[in-house]
């Protein structure tokens, strides 16, 4: 497993991450303070918790209440900057940046509970895309992970090199480094070329 300092520096990045992206589509859409609180936490939050519950793990803000710090640091950020424009290119980066490293530290958390293979996997993937799911519903917009920029099969291919490299016994940190560097790479990559999945026409 990924020394602790680490796992926690991961943490605070993506929930950060998440949160800023949360905060700013709630913005967006006219919601109010408490709106864009609940939004950004939900982003940044749901994701880890549900991985856990299914691990039968409390989940990482019970453990971590910290985690709240950076949500609150996302909401005060888009209220003070007035960030009510529609998500932009930045927007996207981080939330790219989010997608990598939960990607990865939910497949080590996964990994070091013993999920299996397929278990892993799964659960690396949840991790990292369920919190924009909820997001963009309860923002009533059309959800990303549904229709474009393949966030899904990104967390997935870099899910997937994870929970492979440590089946062949490649240490966390390359496995974590090398998954995070593909989920980044193939969702820039979709961005760039306006790459989607096959759809039924």
């Amino acid at each position: 497993m990924i020394t602790t300092p680490l796992v926690n520096a991961l943490d605070i990045i993506a929930t950060l991450a998440f949160a800023l992206v949360g905060a700013r589509v709630a913005a967006a859409k006219g919601l109010d303070y408490a709106g864009i609180f609940l939004v950004a936490a939900m982003a940044s939050l749901t994701g880890g918790t549900f991985r856990n519950i299914f691990l039968g793990q409390r989940p990482p803000w019970i453990l971590h209440a910290w985690l709240f710090g950076a949500v609150v640091l996302a909401v005060l950020v888009t209220i003070s900057a007035k960030m009510v424009k529609p998500v932009g290119r930045l927007m996207l980066s981080l939330d790219t940046l989010g997608l990598a490293v939960a990607t990865a530290s939910s497949a080590n958390y996964a990994i070091s509970l013993k999920a299996g293979f397929i278990g892993s996997l799964v659960l690396a993937v949840l991790g990292a895309v369920l919190g924009g799911l909820l997001r963009d519903i309860f923002c009533q917009v059309e959800p990303v992970l549904l229709h474009r920029e393949t966030i899904g099969t990104s967390c997935f291919a870099g899910a997937l090199l994870y929970v492979t490299l440590n089946y062949f016994d490649v240490t966390s940190a390359v496995s974590a480094i090398s998954a995070g560097v593909l989920v980044i790479a193939v969702r820039e990559l979709s961005i760039h070329f306006d790459w989607h999945l096959p759809k039924l026409r």
